[in-house]
């Protein structure tokens, strides 16, 4: 049986989708704050956040469908090469947010300024850029990254603790639902679905570094920013820490995948 199937190829468009999104979502708050209008930039991630998560509604009852689908010879190593395949696009999928992280900038800043003309209708802002002129104006928001947009960063400017939670926090939810599959065949049958469910224990601990040191430090640098209080340098500076330190976690949950994996069925058998 081949490893990458159609459903791996269905599975890695989703993930691709669902990456790219998160790593574009960094730049919102560099838009609202070059327009000057950050409530309105955490609006509209929070709907770039709700198209990510229906993406995810689809993609983890295919992912989960892999193991009824994998042949009973080497079935461990089989799902592991699967589940490793789905990682790699993951990588890919934020390197893809990276290359167009620049693209969006100008993209949502644009965004940005018509949700709020339009007070706050996220349809009427898509219906209104679904015309020929709009999708001109869209096309003209292209931009590859440059070497210019580095400038002013340096190591000082550079949050280092952030870089390093960032990449346990993506790291971790990255192989959060796959390692808690992959449990699923490590434990008794009665055990699978409690590892199945388990995949809360290994993001529970990412959503809460998520929330206590890097949500709160990006919206006070951007409120900082925007009031003049601290240098735009720093907002870029930070932009640029999530999303290699992004990166950096995907290559990341490749060691932890497996390790990740025996620490669920463990922790199934044990409550």
């Amino acid at each position: 049986m081949e490893l990458v199937t159609s459903k791996v190829v269905a599975i890695s468009f989703f993930l691709l989708i669902i990456t790219m999104i998160e790593t574009l979502a960094y730049s919102t708050r560099i838009s609202g704050t070059r327009v000057r209008l950050i409530a309105t930039a955490i609006s509209l991630f929070s709907t770039l956040v709700i198209v990510s998560r229906l993406s995810t509604m689809f993609q983890q009852p295919l992912t989960a469908n892999l193991i009824a689908e994998a042949p009973d010879l080497n079935k461990l190593s089989f799902i592991e090469g699967q589940y490793r395949v789905l990682i790699g696009v993951t990588s890919l999928g934020v390197l893809l947010g990276i290359f167009l992280f620049p693209t969006f900038i100008n993209i949502f800043s644009r965004a940005i300024i018509q949700l709020s003309t339009e007070r706050g209708s996220i349809v009427s802002t898509l219906f209104k850029q679904l015309n020929r002129n709009g999708i001109k104006k869209v096309l003209r928001c292209f931009q590859v990254p440059r070497f210019t947009y580095l400038q002013g960063i340096t190591f000082k400017t550079i949050p280092k603790r952030l870089f390093v939670i960032n990449i346990i926090v993506s790291a971790v939810f990255t192989i959060g639902v796959l390692s808690s599959l992959y449990a699923t065949m490590l434990v008794p049958e009665d055990y699978a679905p409690t590892a199945l469910m388990s995949s809360g224990i290994i993001n529970g601990v990412a959503t809460i570094l998520l929330t206590l040191f890097i949500d709160p430090k990006a919206s006070v640098l951007a409120d900082r920013v925007m009031n003049n209080q601290c240098d735009y340098v720093y907002l870029k500076s930070y932009s640029l820490t999530m999303i290699s330190s992004k990166f950096v976690g995907t290559i990341v949950a490749q060691l932890l995948f497996i390790p990740a994996a025996y620490y669920v069925a463990w922790f199934a058998e044990w409550i």
